[in-house]
Order: C-alpha cells, then structure tokens, then sequence
C-alpha cells in the first residue's frame, strides 16, 4: 500500500530562504528514485539541483517555473510503498495512497526503507526525519493521480515560513506596517513583491484639492502613465541578491577610496619566466592574490568585518579571497577558500575552476560565501579605473585596472612601461587613512619589484 510523503523546499544553507524554481525535471506520474534530482532552483547566490529524499511515484508538483517558494514550503508529493509501489506507474500504482488500513506502519516502512536522510546532496545529511502527518481521505475510494494534492496544501504539515529577512528590512526601511500587507505566497506569507506594491500605492498621490484643480491634472497625468512605461526587469535571484548586497553595503559602511598607478613591467617579466619554466601557466590575478595575501598579513587590519550589534572590529585569521566574475546571470563573487596557504600554481587552478563554474552556474552557496577579502580585476573590461564597492561584511576591495603601455619615468628617463592603476576601497571604521595607504603602497611595490614577495617566502 502506498504512503503519500510531501517534499518541502529544504534549506539550501548560508541563511537562504527563498528559490526561484527554474526548471522541473520530473513531472506527476514519473517513477524517482531515491535522492534524484527533481527540479532546479536558482537561489541569490547559485542555480542549484534539488535531490527528493524519497523513492516512489510523483502525485503532485507545488508551484511553476518562475514562481518564487520559500524554504519550507511544499515542493512536491511522492507516493511510496516498495518496490510494489514503485513498480507500475500510472493510476494504479497509487490506488493506495489514501486507503485506510495499517497506515502507521505503512509510514514507517517508507520513512526508514525509501528515506535517505540528505537534505541537500553536497551539504551534510540529517538524520531520519521527523514523521509526516498523513494525508487521509474519508471515502476509501479509488481517486485519479492528482486527486491527493487538493488535500497536501490545507493539512498543517509545519510552521508556517518565516518573512524573510530583506522583505522586513524592506518594510522598515519604508516604514511600513506588515500587519496591513496581505501576503501572496503560502498560508499567506508576505513575498517582497507584496510589500512592493503595498509601498506603491502608498507613493501614489492623493486626489487634488479643489484649489489645486488648474494645475493639479497637468502634474497627475504623467505620474499615472508613467509606471506603465518601459521595459521592468524583475529583481531578483542573482541580480536581486547583487542589488541588495550593494545598497547595504552603501548603507551601512562609512567607504573611502584611494588608488595609485604602478609599473607592472617587472610582475609582467616575472610571469613569462615562470610559464616558461615549464609546468601549469600561472595568471596574472594568481599573482596579484599572491600579493594581496601578503599585504593583508602586514596591514591585519584589512582583513576584518565590524560587528555592529556589539561595536567590535573581528579581525579574522584566514584570507579567503574573492574575486569578481561577470556572467550571463550576473556579478558572482566566488571564494578562494585559504588564500594565504596557496602558491601561485594553486591559486591559478582553483581561480579556473570556480570561473568555469560561473559559467556553467554550478557554483555551490558555499563557493560563494565567506569571503574576507575581494580582489576585483575589472581591466578585463578594458578600463583604467574604478572605486569599487565593498563586499558586504568584508572591509575591503582592491581593484585592478587593465595593463597596457604607457610612458613612465623608469631609472630617470622616459620610458614606455606596462603601467597598471590601482584601487583600494575600505570601510574607514576598521582603519584609517594611513592603513590604508600603506597596504595600497605594499600591493604597489610587490607589483613593481615582485622580488619584495622573498622576504616572506
């Protein structure tokens, strides 16, 4: 006899709590097994293959590609029983589903034979999970496949979803009681698309006064038109996640810039002698990370996040160093995890490989959190300069711009050199302005004389 089980969307890790659903790969009456892969989510920080911790027959799928689910909510119902169960698809396989009968012990035998117990595949294993409720029916009837999903939703299978935490920052930052929001999303949780329009139609203005009547519909019409113009791009997933990112870290760090321009000829010669030697090329941001884990031992400082709640500067004891990668989704900022231990050789391998999986969007939410530090090579894009914005938590962000020819004064003569400006933006409440410069200065000599870096090898 079989047992319908409901698959809520798990918690990805590093404190997610929406997904997108982007792609189904099962649909109702397919045969899954046990931890395959049901339907691709895209998350704020990476597209991401869900896996089903049941074995059994798909009754029902929760939710369209597009639609946005929060952690907790049902993904889907899957009907299992045993290989019996499993074995003949279509309405009979799930003739059972809601049949009395030793139910107890039918929901046992699927818990502990046809559960896995991973929550996500690649991110730890839970223990057997807590027992489902069951979804009973009062008419021992025979029913058609979807049949059982009217019943999944209404059943109190858990807790309703918390808000999540941008929706109430949103609302406070706006002033807005959540109390008046009506929530779209499951048992009326409030999504930031609610709190959106409750804010515009607050934004919207009043009627005009009587005395205003001469001028108030030529100052009316273009505001009522005008949310209907344009093209609207929808913020969210990697693109909502870079949006919020950045306006906190405006928000909430007091920034500062300074920049210096270097003569990169020698860091340019030193690289062609290495990828000579033979062995794996090494890059220029390989060498560059070299560098800036360097600076960050001599100027600790850097490498830090301020705790606001109690006031503290945490100085932290590993560099892990992200760099900035442009792809079709979007700014990711992947993590080189133990920078400051890396050789050149190391750092050039793994910059390749998290790059490859930003292209591919294959990049893990633990590939993308816990940076300390950011490098951010923008001369890719042809540019000499810019004032980066810092990567919240972190204090800073050098930037590189692109290397190209330039004359420079080299030994007291004019020379053409391959000359490179540099940018470091840093949160002035962990160190001030000669910190700062110092570490900047440090990054430049190194650039100029790589022969710097032998002190410390």
């Amino acid at each position: 006899m079989a047992q319908v089980l409901e698959f809520k969307l798990p918690d990805l890790g590093e404190g997610l709590t929406e997904a997108e659903i982007v792609r189904w790969l099962v649909n109702v009456g397919d045969v899954v097994a046990i931890d395959q892969p049901v339907v691709e989510v895209e998350t704020a920080k990476a597209m991401v293959e869900v896996p089903c911790p049941y074995g059994g027959v798909v009754t029902a799928r929760f939710g369209e590609e597009g639609t946005e689910l929060p952690v907790g909510a049902p993904l889907l119902t899957v009907a299992v029983g045993g290989a019996e169960g499993v074995a003949a698809v279509g309405p009979d396989a799930i003739a059972g589903v809601g049949a009395a009968g030793s139910a107890t012990a039918d929901a046992e035998s699927a818990e502990s034979s046809e559960y896995s117990g991973n929550v996500l595949v690649g991110y730890g294993t839970a223990g057997p999970a807590a027992r489902r409720r069951r979804v009973r029916r009062e008419s021992p009837t025979v029913a058609p496949v979807v049949a059982p999903v009217a019943a999944v939703p209404a059943a109190p299978t858990g807790p309703v979803p918390v808000i999540s935490p941008l929706v109430r920052k949103l609302a406070r930052d706006e002033g807005l009681d959540l109390r008046e929001v009506q929530g779209s999303g499951p048992d009326g949780l409030i999504l930031r698309a609610d709190v959106e329009t409750a804010l515009a139609v607050r934004s919207r203005p009043a009627a005009p006064a009587p005395v205003a009547a001469a001028v108030a519909p030529a100052a009316v019409a273009p505001a009522a038109v005008a949310p209907a113009a344009g093209e609207r791009i929808p913020l969210r997933g990697v693109r909502g996640a870079v949006a919020d990112k950045l306006s906190r870290s405006r928000t909430e760090i007091p920034d500062a810039t300074c920049w210096v321009d270097a003569d990169a000829t020698e860091l340019m010669a030193a690289r062609a002698a290495m990828n000579a030697a033979g062995g794996p090329k090494i890059s220029v941001l390989a060498l560059l990370a070299r560098i800036c884990a360097h600076a960050l031992a001599r100027f600790p400082e850097l490498n830090s996040t301020v705790d606001t709640a109690a006031r503290e500067i945490v100085r932290l004891p590993s560099v892990h160093l992200g760099f900035a990668a442009q792809t079709e989704r979007g700014l990711v900022v992947p993590v080189v995890k133990e920078a400051g231990g890396r050789t050149a050789e190391s750092l050039t391998a793994e910059f390749a490989r998290l790059t490859e999986s930003a292209r591919q969007g294959t990049l893990t939410p633990a590939d993308l959190t816990g940076g300390t530090f950011t490098l951010n090579n923008y001369g890719v894009f042809g540019v000499d300069g810019s004032t980066p914005i810092i990567n919240h938590p972190e204090a800073a962000m050098l930037g590189v711009g692109r290397i190209v020819p330039k004359p420079w004064v080299h030994q007291g003569e004019l020379a053409v050199r391959q000359v490179v400006q540099l940018s470091l933006t840093f949160d002035h409440r962990v160190c001030d302005g000669g910190t700062a410069g110092g570490f900047l200065r440090y990054v430049a000599d190194c650039v100029e004389n790589p022969a710097v870096l032998l002190r410390t090898l």
